[in-house]
């Protein structure tokens, strides 16, 4: 599940550009019927990416700590060397 997940994030990157999104958005969009079930999946898959530098995230505009899971809302930015 998890490489399905990196890789719907770094797609979604991609479509946003410098844009920011929010994890939720992924999951809304990968699986729409079902998604509240996944967003644990979506945040271990997000900090995954982050840790590798591909993603940053950010909440309440600072970069959360890359050896935890992050409570709250958060956003994604994908790393213009991605």
């Amino acid at each position: 599940m998890g490489a399905i997940l990196e890789t719907a994030i770094l797609e979604m990157g991609r479509r946003q550009g410098k844009k920011s999104f929010c994890p939720s958005k992924v999951v809304q969009w990968v699986f729409p019927q079902a998604w509240p079930y996944f967003m644990p999946d979506i945040k271990e898959a997000m900090m995954q990416l982050y840790r590798q530098g591909k993603i940053s995230v950010t909440q309440s505009g600072r970069q959360v700590p890359k050896d935890s899971i992050p409570e709250g809302p958060v956003e994604i930015t994908l790393c213009s060397k991605t």
